[in-house]
Formats: C-alpha cells, sequence, structure tokens
C-alpha cells in the first residue's frame, strides 16, 4: 500500500507540471525509439535474408560467373575478375550433370531480361523474363498460387510455355484465370500452365513482375541473350552432412571443366547460404555498434535532464518536503518519493518511445523494408530507461530527504 501511495504522489507531481514533465521525456523518448527502431530494422533484415536464403533452399548453393563477395572487393579485382571469368554455358551444365555424384539436384537459369508480354489489347513493358530448368520450382521452393510450373519434359522439347508473376496474372487477366490462355513474349505466343503466390516487395521493387519460361526455350528464342549474359546453376547435394563435400566437388569439376592450373584462382563463382550470412553479419555487426551507440547517448541526455529536472523539483518543494517530514514522514519515505517519481518519468518515455517505435515499424514494413520489433529490444530498452531513471533520481531524491524540516518549512 506504501508504494501505491508514493506512486500516486509522484504521478501527481508530475501531472502538475505537465508541460515540463513532457519536455523532459523528450530525449528519453527519443532514445528508447532510436534504439527499438534501428533493433526492429537489422532484426528485420536479418530474419528476411534468412527467409530468402530458406527460399532457395537452406543447403542450396549456386555457380554463377562472378563471385561477388570476393571477386568485387576493389576495382583492380573488378578488372581481373572480368577479364579471368567466363560465361557459365548449357554445355558447363551437362558437364557437372553427367558427374557431380554428391550434387542431389541440380538446375539452371538465365539472367532475367526486360521484354514485352501482351494479352489482346493489354501490353505492359519492362517486365522480367527469365528461363530456368523445370527443377528450380524444387530447389528455390517456389510458391504456386494457380496452375503448375512447366515439366522438364517442357523444357528439353523448347515448348512455349510461361509461368507467370502475380501482377503480371492480375494486370493480364483481370477478370478470369490466365491457364491455357495465350501471351505474347517478344512477339512469340507462349501458353500460361501457372501462376507464382504473391511475393510483394523489397526496398520498394515488386517482385511479382515477372515472367519464366523454360531455360532451353529462352535458350531457343532468346538466343542472343544468352550468348551475351552468363547462366547460372543451383544445386543441393544428396545430404546436409554432404553439403560442403558437394560444394568442393563441384568446384573441382568446374575447374577440371575449364582446365584451370592448380594454384590458379577459380574463373568462376561459388556462392553459399553462409557466404551472405556472413557478409551480412560483417556489414550489420559494425552498423549496429554505431547505430545503437548514437540513440544510447540520447537516452543518457534525457537521463541527466530528469536529474536535473528532479534537482529544480527539489528546490522548488522544499516546503512541501518540510510539512511531510513536520507530520511524521521518515527520510526513507522521501527518498522513495523522489526516486519513485524520476523512475516513474523515465519508464512514461520508455513506454512511448517503444510505442512511437512499433508505429514507424509497421509504417517502414508497409511501404518500405520488413522489420521485427523484437521482445527482448523492448525489454532492454525499457529496462534501460528504467535504470537511467533510478540512476537520475538518486542523488535529487537523497537531497531531498537530507533537507532539514524547520529550515524546509521557513523556505518560500
Amino acid at each position: 500500500m506504501k508504494f501505491i501511495e508514493t506512486l500516486k504522489l509522484a504521478l501527481a507531481a508530475i501531472w502538475a507540471h505537465k508541460l515540463r514533465s513532457a519536455l523532459t521525456l523528450l530525449g528519453m523518448i527519443i532514445g528508447v525509439m532510436s534504439v527499438v527502431v534501428v533493433v526492429s530494422l537489422i532484426e528485420g533484415f536479418n530474419r528476411y535474408v534468412d527467409e530468402k536464403i530458406a527460399g532457395i533452399g537452406a543447403k542450396s548453393f549456386t555457380i554463377q560467373r562472378f563471385n561477388i563477395f570476393e571477386d568485387f572487393k576493389d576495382t583492380d579485382t573488378i578488372a581481373a575478375a572480368t577479364r579471368r571469368n567466363k560465361d557459365l554455358t548449357l554445355d558447363d551444365f551437362e558437364y557437372l550433370r553427367a558427374r557431380a555424384v554428391l550434387v542431389d539436384k541440380l538446375g539452371a537459369g538465365g539472367r532475367p531480361t526486360a521484354s514485352q508480354i501482351k494479352h489482346g489489347a493489354e501490353l505492359l513493358e519492362d517486365v522480367a523474363v527469365d528461363g530456368v530448368t523445370a527443377n528450380v520450382a524444387d530447389i528455390k521452393n517456389i510458391d504456386i498460387a494457380d496452375g503448375r510450373f512447366f515439366t522438364e519434359t517442357e523444357n528439353e522439347t523448347a515448348a512455349r510455355v510461361a509461368f507467370l508473376g502475380a501482377d503480371v496474372a492480375n494486370k493480364l487477366f483481370p477478370a478470369k484465370s490466365p491457364l491455357g490462355d495465350e501471351i505474347y513474349i517478344a512477339g512469340l505466343p507462349y501458353r500460361v500452365v501457372g501462376v507464382a503466390a504473391v511475393k510483394g516487395s523489397v526496398l520498394g521493387i515488386p517482385q511479382d513482375n515477372f515472367v519464366t519460361i523454360p531455360l532451353r526455350t529462352y535458350a531457343s528464342n532468346f538466343g542472343g541473350l544468352v550468348r551475351n549474359r552468363s547462366l547460372y546453376f543451383i544445386a543441393t547435394s544428396k545430404s546436409d552432412e554432404l553439403f560442403d563435400d558437394a560444394v568442393e566437388e563441384s568446384r573441382q569439376l568446374m575447374r577440371t571443366r575449364r582446365r584451370i592450373p592448380a594454384r590458379a584462382k577459380d574463373n568462376f563463382g561459388i556462392i553459399t547460404p553462409d557466404a551472405i550470412t556472413g557478409l551480412r553479419d560483417r556489414i550489420f555487426g559494425s552498423i549496429f555498434i554505431v547505430a545503437i551507440v548514437v540513440p544510447g547517448i540520447a537516452l543518457v541526455v534525457g537521463g541527466i535532464v530528469i536529474m536535473n529536472i528532479m534537482l529544480v523539483s527539489v528546490t522548488e518543494r522544499t516546503k512541501e518536503i518540510g510539512i511531510r517530514k513536520a507530520l511524521g514522514a521518515r527520510r526513507g519515505d522521501i527518498l522513495k518519493q523522489f526516486l519513485v517519481e524520476a523512475v516513474t518519468l523515465s519508464a512514461i518515455g520508455g513506454a512511448t518511445g517503444v510505442f512511437l517505435a512499433w508505429i514507424i515499424g509497421r509504417v517502414l514494413t508497409a511501404v518500405f523494408f520488413p522489420t521485427y520489433l523484437s521482445l527482448v529490444a523492448v525489454f532492454v530498452a525499457v529496462s534501460v530507461s528504467g535504470g537511467i531513471g533510478v540512476l537520475a533520481g538518486i542523488f535529487p531524491a537523497w537531497k531531498a530527504s537530507k533537507l532539514d524540516p524547520i529550515e524546509a518549512l521557513r523556505a518560500d
């Protein structure tokens, strides 16, 4: 009961000086809000990367012309890698598929190219058209909303079939299912066999504006594009335990295929999930430290402001303290009153900061980038703000409790 009464007194004092209390809380609110928003952004990005890695198979790896994590460290390396690295071809794909014994599934794809897509009077510009082998749907865990993905037979026979992204399907066929209907890609007819589930957008870039066709169809109908653009291969191992061995086997087969000398660098790149998460951790590890330190300074400043305001409050309420002591209040009661008042101010600031951070996170997720409000971040932010409140309130509370009641009653 005593704590409840003390809390009521603290809230009454805060309410009596609403404007001053609000201004006092600004530093704490901004600090907590900034910390939680930064952590939410980084956690959201980490989860997004993990989700995308899971989407292409947590135990899959990609073989492509460049290793973006190694070949592009500086301008000299970029120039050297461009001269050294050769395009990956269908012949390379067939070579790997015939000889790799530790690889379970091996798929191939061509890099997307912007193209015109037409159905009836509707014409879409700059749609990303790419070609892949049929098993890429399984390797990448592609979600299908309607119909199916094309088959390996359709790929081998270079059938003109198409798998549509959700945006393309909705724009070309707003009132009916596109399955079995024809669309025209760069002037050639293709039969629609399936529609992908909605992916949404990332960093404002839509992920549903695409059409995927069989790789051999792509090579036949977009031959010049295939010759000018390297393919990529995506593979899974026969078991998780054999993943590293499958990666190394593929590397050695590619080196043998290209007759690379023993001590020479690879003239191709292999990207693994560990390489992606490793780069993410290196980049965001440094960013996280800096991003937390800056709002942390705001929290410290907020604590100093609270301490100053509490010292002013002690001076203004000297007579009140004298009356309370004259009526029997002990030093501990006065100490507790001002300490609770400081902690309450900090707690209100922390809770308000978390609430504003949640609103900002929802807005960012809706229009810009996925965020994740971590309960750990919320707990830490509120705990830190409460701890700062305790530290900020100790000296003013101690000073108030030390006041002589007779001297305090004489104060104006």
